[in-house]
């Protein structure tokens, strides 16, 4: 096969970053796809309406002459979000779902939920003005082995409020295990999970060939190839209840290559065509579609999109880096080369 067209796919989980980022953030996802859930996890933290929407008249400035990317806006949930905070934004077209981190899970999450069950009044709220609640499931428990966060956050937590909360649409963002992927197929409707292309290409040794890579540092952290191959097998098994999210979210070069580095894997870009890579390696490009373009739509309860997008079969090597502001950022896969390419 040399070309394959697909509907104009969205990315379900997505960083843009803030200020001078945007001009080169937006562009890069607005390239490829329609539309895409904004994280909330700016240095200050986007927790109420007003500040979501200020966020969104941003991105928009910063958008391509004669694009129509719609950015789909999302509220940060914290010790003191109100609920009346999160009815308004049930009532608002461009508010679509509220995320949940744990209190530093990853990058800005320091205003993250401290006490998960203190939050069951406001999650019962989202329930009853059927506000999706994402969430990066990871424990922050110190005494809990890093490799394990995500088990131990669905045996802890999650479990327990897919099931108190049965009207409660909940997103299990960038799923990383076997265990994140057992636990979206066997709960109710109405769970689904993200899945990040640079979990289904690459496991924890990708970290450490030839040395310390840091530009393959994310959270959740990569794990051992036999998660890697239950989160391909989710993605290419055509189930509606797994889709897009590129978790893409780019840090400056000095910020990854420091003695603490940040966690996050700029990949906006090529995305698209990593994607269609993965899948084409797996035998199973026929159901790239599904997870890029309809699954997302169908559990968010928006149209598909009716423009579509052409990827071609041709030889692309990822640049060495790419601009962010004034400053500049590494792909995970730097210097290598994809063979897709998208029109």
């Amino acid at each position: 096969m040399q070309a394959i067209t697909l509907r104009r796919p969205d990315d379900w989980h997505l960083h843009l970053r803030d200020g001078a980022a945007l001009a080169h953030t937006v562009p890069a996802t607005a390239a490829h796809y329609g539309r895409a859930i904004v994280m909330p996890n700016l240095s200050r933290p986007v927790t109420t309406v007003a500040e979501a929407l200020a966020y969104r008249d941003r991105i928009l400035a910063a958008r391509p002459a004669g694009s129509d990317f719609e950015p789909l806006m999302t509220l940060y949930l914290t010790d003191n979000t109100e609920a009346a905070e999160l009815r308004l934004a049930a009532q608002n077209p461009h508010i679509h779902a509220v995320k949940l981190y744990p209190a530093g899970a990853t990058t800005n999450s320091r205003a993250g939920v401290t006490d998960l069950e203190a939050l069951n009044r406001l999650i019962a709220v989202l329930e009853e003005c059927d506000l999706p609640l994402l969430i990066h499931g990871e424990v922050t428990d110190p005494d809990v082995d890093l490799f394990d966060r995500e088990q131990v956050f669905i045996d802890r937590h999650l479990a327990g409020m897919a099931a108190r909360f049965p009207g409660l649409r909940i997103v299990l963002e960038h799923i990383t295990t076997q265990q994140g992927i057992e636990f979206v197929r066997a709960a109710r409707e109405g769970v689904a999970g993200t899945l990040t292309v640079h979990h289904l290409a690459l496991e924890r040794n990708d970290m450490f060939r030839g040395g310390l890579q840091p530009h393959r540092y994310c959270l959740p952290v990569l794990k051992r190839s036999s998660h890697r191959q239950a989160l391909l097998d989710a993605a290419t098994s055509g189930e509606a209840k797994f889709f897009l999210g590129t978790d893409s979210a780019p840090h400056p070069r000095q910020g990854k290559e420091a003695a603490c580095g940040c966690a996050g894997c700029f990949t906006a870009p090529w995305s698209l065509a990593w994607y269609a890579q993965v899948f084409e390696a797996a035998g199973r490009l026929d159901r790239l579609e599904a997870f890029a373009s309809l699954h997302g739509p169908r559990f968010y309860r928006l149209p598909v999109n009716q423009d579509q997008v052409q990827l071609c079969r041709q030889e692309t090597q990822v640049p060495a880096d790419w601009p962010l502001g004034s400053d500049r950022v590494v792909p995970p896969i730097a210097g290598e080369t994809l063979h897709w390419k998208v029109q």
